[in-house]
């Protein structure tokens, strides 16, 4: 097999997002930082591998992957063609510096629960971990994503969270502020894998699978408006504004996911527009 190493061509784009040329055939489009997602193209007979991994193209040879919250600043994608030709390109991922964030006011049965409460945890978990991992043949991620409201945006991706002075896990999601009972729009084309009511810590829940890993999902909803196995399309109403779970105040916390890998969905939009 012949590896060719050659340079990187980035190719400045929508305000959100940048292309970068890998090859005459393969070019990849999305935020190069901590947090983003990727979507590429490449000729359908090509295979093409991200950090050791081969990844699946559609039948058009689109791709797709993301970049976590401390992803680490270099990454191997190649490109390998029919004949065995093989390409590598690294790619540079900018880091970013993440805010710390106090949250106060939230019940203290949620910030430390009960043991009674840890065998419902461990059944919700594994219930959005099993959503997230659907792999579809679905290309909705090809298309735009848009914000499901428009309000004040009170939390972001990444910031490292103390509630009530107890340190925890960093926040995964954009938080959008409205009032109870506002209704949500589905960000892109989707099919809902995980629709609950009620859960532990993130009261209602709804996961939207986009295809070949990309998933939304939204929390601390009032109310979801959709059923597992439904087909929605983009500004569908999906579900209401809550603060059920382990929640402060009325909001929408919206996330993306690369199966287990938590995206920025702030970097899939467009500045929001004023209302």
């Amino acid at each position: 097999m012949r590896t060719l190493l050659i340079t990187l061509w980035f190719i400045s784009s929508q305000s959100y997002a940048d292309t970068l040329i890998i090859t005459d055939d393969t070019s990849l489009t999305g935020s190069f930082t901590q947090g983003g997602l990727i979507t590429g193209y490449t000729s359908p007979l090509n295979t093409i591998s991200f950090n050791g991994e081969v990844l699946r193209t559609t039948p058009k040879g689109h791709f797709v992957f993301g970049f976590g919250r401390d992803a680490e600043a270099t990454h191997t994608l190649s490109v390998t063609t029919p004949g065995g030709s093989n390409v590598e390109k690294i790619i540079q991922v900018s880091p970013r510096v993440y805010a710390l964030q106090k949250v106060n006011g939230v019940p203290q049965k949620t910030v430390t629960p009960p043991k009674k409460a840890q065998q419902r945890i461990q059944k919700e978990t594994a219930l959005v971990k099993s959503a997230r991992r659907t792999q579809s043949n679905a290309t909705s991620f090809l298309e735009p994503f848009s914000w499901p409201l428009k309000g004040p945006i009170t939390g972001v991706y990444g910031s490292q969270r103390v509630y009530n002075g107890t340190p925890k896990r960093p926040h995964f999601g954009l938080d959008i502020a409205a009032p109870v009972g506002t209704l949500v729009k589905a960000p892109a084309d989707a099919t809902v894998t995980l629709a609950h009511q009620n859960m532990y810590y993130s009261g209602g829940t709804l996961i939207m699978d986009h295809g070949y890993g990309i998933s939304s999902t939204f929390i601390h909803l009032d109310e979801v408006l959709v059923n597992v196995g439904d087909k929605i399309k983009r500004g569908d109403n999906v579900a209401k504004v809550g603060s059920k779970g382990r929640s402060t105040g009325p909001h929408l916390d919206w996330r993306i996911n690369w199966f287990h890998v938590r995206l920025d969905p702030a970097l899939v939009v467009p500045p929001m527009e004023k209302k």
